[in-house]
């Protein structure tokens, strides 16, 4: 990557930094800026844009998503469709140059494709690679032709399931969001099961020639390893998931990788894993040559709130009290930024741990206290309560009312319960999600999306049944499909009636397999399946058998009874809007310079109700022409905004949700910003790729 210098008496002094005119790295440039100095759209003439090209997939099912923010080297623009087929398009009119299916490579082995987030682009000499998942391989490819490269691990790939330092080798495993290149190393997370059936989230480098594991650090301490006393010894062997989903951030010149992880599972209910559970739920400062810790930072100790760090940390530079530091500013789910110096891990602005509500679920022990940072200010709403109850109408006022009976709420820690539900607020989807924030290095300005959607948590004991089909339903099923298998619509489908949909043989099929956003589950032993298959299709008199023990060799005591928004009946978030933010922070103070609803829905505005913000994924990305792009919202709608003061400067309508982040580049003397249109999460799904430019002279 080029690095270039200011000149002296910038705002940065002579203080190097990357080029931040390409967009060849997942978040625009290593340290995940997603900040472009090209100014050829600006302020000015924004209103303008419009569309240059488009490019279609076509291979977008009912649920599907594109979740890839793309890369551009050399003019030609690398990304990923629905079902995860690597393209090449040229960056300058959206021309296929090549399509490669991976699961035509695999032979249609485990050929759920989920979610994929981009590919990471390596070069030497003549050699040019892109690395990226499908299943639980890591594909490289070559960049030119879009052929595996046979010399990288076994024809073209490296089964991620092995060389994590387990016994176990069948897991649900994928890696859906981009790793970062080192030297020859290709540093790289992995998304996991959120159940006890999880593999650890050990992070490995790869070489990128070989594809040899060069190193591995077990977030998930072994014997006489750092952190392996903030875990029960007896229940440890069996533990999973402290895994990196988000994405990575690094210092080149450092040498210093920066990983965000998750939580360790069960994400609700801890009594297996009594103590802080380091590396979970962690910012870890790695030494990215051999995977040496350097420093860590634990955000949320014994998580049971499914608090995971959601995207990659920014590396920022900005001025505090007159001193300048290099810092890393890492978004959460709880609504606060987290900032650290880069080479110390010494936080920036002071951060208090503070006594929190103890756990009652029998069997757990939650951690007593709690880490609050006292700046940056949080950027959204911190407690749902009484005064934020949505009263826009009467109706939706009591219906809310109605869904909070024997339900608590008021304190963002609150545990969860077997005797009542507690409202989760920041929500299971944030605060900040995946998408990723932007900084603005020139004016040490941050730009973070955020969603204001209470969600409701309810934890039932887990029935005694576990060799039978109902056990096996909550053990691996009912996260998402709820306890009552009647689901979370129209993210989470009802399983109640399934047999009016599915004969036996092909719901065992898509549960081995998945299918759109639902992964696979071929790591559940074929008896179990069968059983749970005889259950969903109500089959009682199914015989018992006796059933192997399969990868789950632990229950939880308690599980949540599924995931859930609390929404009105027409579908309208429980809380006061504003649903969905986007707000500026000076990253030099530590205080918001403005905040701007994000997103529109046109029934509630046709009302004369007052633009309330949607549900948002995906990132925002600011210019040196002035601007903040960001799609991100429900209403399908693409955006510019000031990025001095939040105003609206530009929208253009898109063929469905843009639920990514976009990217801007230049080529031939003419910029470009493209984003991924593919829908889902409960909108329309699309295949769209847009490309926008200001018109040809």
């Amino acid at each position: 990557m080029v690095m270039v210098m200011l000149v002296a008496g910038s705002c940065q002094t002579t203080a190097e930094k990357y080029d931040y005119s390409n967009w060849e790295v997942f978040g625009g440039t290593k340290d995940a800026a997603r900040y472009s100095s090209l100014s050829q759209i600006n302020k000015e003439n924004v209103g303008k844009l419009q569309v240059a090209w488009t490019y279609h997939t076509k291979d977008s099912t009912a649920t599907s998503q594109i979740q890839c923010q793309p890369i551009v080297v050399d003019g030609v623009l690398y990304g990923t469709s629905p079902q995860v087929n690597v393209f090449a398009l040229e960056a300058v009119s959206g021309r296929l140059r090549w399509r490669f299916n991976p699961f035509e490579m695999l032979g249609g082995q485990n050929s759920w494709a989920g979610t994929n987030r981009g590919v990471t682009y390596w070069e030497e000499g003549e050699d040019r690679r892109l690395f990226f998942a499908a299943s639980h391989y890591l594909i490289a490819l070559d960049a030119d032709s879009g052929r595996p490269v046979q010399g990288f691990g076994d024809q073209g790939k490296v089964d991620l399931r092995r060389d994590l330092d387990t016994d176990l080798e069948e897991f649900l495993l994928v890696g859906n969001t981009p790793g970062i290149i080192y030297q020859d190393k290709l540093i790289l997370g992995m998304r996991l099961s959120e159940g006890l059936d999880a593999a650890p989230g050990h992070i490995r480098a790869y070489n990128v020639k070989t594809g040899k594991r060069e190193w591995i650090f077990h977030t998930i301490p072994h014997p006489g390893e750092l952190g392996h006393e903030t875990w029960e010894e007896e229940y440890l062997p069996y533990m999973g998931a402290a895994n990196n989903w988000a994405g990575m951030s690094l210092d080149e010149e450092r040498g210093i990788v920066y990983v965000p992880t998750g939580s360790a599972s069960y994400d609700f209910w801890g009594g297996y894993r009594h103590g802080e559970n380091l590396f979970a739920n962690s910012l870890i400062a790695l030494d990215a040559a051999t995977g040496e810790r350097i420093w860590h930072f634990q955000a949320v100790h014994h998580d049971i709130w499914d608090r995971d760090f959601p995207a990659n940390p920014n590396l920022v530079r900005l001025n505090k009290d007159g001193k300048w530091i290099d810092a890393v500013a890492q978004t959460s789910k709880q609504g606060y930024l987290y900032v650290f110096d880069r080479v110390t891990g010494d936080p920036v602005w002071p951060i208090e741990e503070k006594p929190v509500p103890e756990s009652q679920l029998p069997g757990d022990k939650s951690w007593p206290t709690q880490p609050h940072p006292t700046l940056p200010e949080p950027y959204m709403r911190m407690v749902f309560n009484d005064k934020e109850i949505l009263n826009l109408t009467p109706e939706w006022e009591e219906d809310i009312r109605s869904k909070l009976e024997n339900v608590k709420y008021g304190d963002m820690w609150l545990p969860p319960s077997h005797e009542h539900g507690i409202v989760l607020f920041p929500g299971m989807d944030g605060g900040a999600e995946w998408g990723g924030s932007s900084f603005d290095p020139e004016t040490q300005t941050m730009y973070i999306n955020a969603n204001q959607i209470p969600w409701v948590i309810k934890m039932s004991e887990n029935p005694k049944t576990a060799e039978l089909g109902e056990g096996i339903y909550v053990n691996f099923c009912a996260n998402c499909h709820g306890i009552d298998r009647k689901g979370n619509p129209p993210a989470f489908p009802a399983l109640v009636n399934i047999a009016e949909s599915y004969n036996k043989v092909d719901l065992e099929v898509v549960i081995k397999n998945g299918r759109g956003a639902m992964p696979a589950f071929a790591h559940i032993p074929e008896d179990q399946r069968k059983v749970l298959v005889d259950f969903l299709m109500g089959n009682t008199d199914a015989e018992k058998k006796e059933l192997s023990g399969g990868l789950q060799r632990l229950k939880p005591q308690y599980v949540m009874e599924g995931y859930s928004r609390l929404l009105t009946e027409d579908g309208y978030p429980g809380i006061n809007p504003p649903w969905g933010t986007l707000t500026a922070m000076d990253m030099n103070t530590g205080k918001i310079k403005w905040q701007s609803v994000l997103g529109e829905l046109e029934e509630l505005t046709a009302k004369g109700i007052s633009p309330t913000g949607t549900e948002n994924y995906g990132g925002p990305v600011s210019t040196a022409g002035g601007l903040v792009f960001i799609a991100a919202t429900k209403d399908q709608k693409i955006r510019a905004f000031d990025k001095d003061t939040g105003e609206i400067l530009w929208e253009h309508e898109l063929p469905a949700s843009g639920f990514a982040t976009p990217a801007v580049y230049e080529v031939g003397g003419r910029q470009f910003v493209v984003i991924a249109a593919g829908g889902g999460k409960g909108t329309p799904s699309a295949d769209a790729y847009v490309a926008f430019a200001l018109p040809q002279e």
